[in-house]
């Protein structure tokens, strides 16, 4: 092996290990049969069987769940449409809407989160579930609009002309030609909605209530009394469900682009 391939690989060991170095060790300590001390007693899944029998972790699980698969859901709905719109249409300040995406996308958490938490108090809406929704709905939109565009973008123009000059019209050719070949797109971009909204911690932080809460916020409020088998194990299987989602995401990109 020449010596920069050598250098090359290892400054990529270092660097792939710099980021996943953590991440496996506290997915080896989730196993660990010590609650608090960082020596290795042996393996169990204790931890785990715990976390099952938590009635209030349970609860704040399934809260994740709805509101990732509503939001995920409506999101998906919107930015698939917006993004129909922007591919197919000409209009007066398109490339400033289109600029507007990528901005949101890059908006700092905490600006959002503070933004959006001076709206709901403006509006008079009480802190909760559809405060929670209506903010995982609109961070999640940008990020629909971008799948979707990457694949739409290399359709050929010729089937919609095609279909227009067979007298279809714009709501036939978006239902029985625009949307069976953004299916893929459309897919990846609610299982990475999906997945975004489980994650969240910042944005929710600001828009939720007293009387409604969710996994990251939970998780959250354990690790300040400290870092305990719990903690990680709950970690470790968030870790896994995100790592499948975004898999299935990358598999049906991939079977678009085929």
């Amino acid at each position: 092996m020449k010596p920069r391939g050598a250098i090359q690989i290892a400054y990529l060991v270092l660097i792939y290990g710099f980021l996943y170095l953590p991440i496996l060790v506290l997915i080896v300590y989730s196993f660990n049969d010590a609650k608090y001390s960082l020596e290795w007693r042996g393996v169990t899944w204790t931890w785990y069987r715990n976390l099952l029998d938590d009635p209030d972790l349970l609860q704040a699980a399934l809260n994740s769940v709805l509101i990732a698969a509503l939001s995920a859901t409506v999101a998906t709905g919107i930015g698939a449409l917006a993004a129909v719109a922007l591919y197919r249409y000409e209009f007066f300040g398109k490339p400033l809407l289109q600029g507007l995406i990528f901005v949101l996308m890059m908006t700092p958490d905490i600006v959002m989160g503070i933004a959006l938490l001076i709206l709901f108090a403006s509006l008079s809406l009480p802190l909760g579930f559809w405060t929670l929704l209506l903010a995982h709905i609109t961070f999640n939109i940008p990020f629909v609009v971008v799948t979707v565009l990457s694949r739409i973008s290399g359709f050929d123009r010729h089937l919609l002309e095609a279909a227009k000059d067979l007298g279809a019209t714009e709501f036939q050719t978006v239902r029985r030609i625009v949307l069976p070949l953004l299916m893929p797109a459309v897919a990846a971009g609610w299982l990475l909605s999906f997945t975004l909204s489980m994650d969240d911690v910042m944005v929710s932080f600001f828009v939720t209530g007293p009387t409604f809460e969710i996994l990251p916020l939970k998780i959250y409020s354990m690790a300040r009394l400290g870092v305990t088998p719990e903690i990680n194990a709950l970690c470790a299987m968030m870790l896994g469900a995100t790592l499948i989602l975004i898999l299935v995401a990358q598999l049906l990109l991939l079977r678009g682009r085929s």
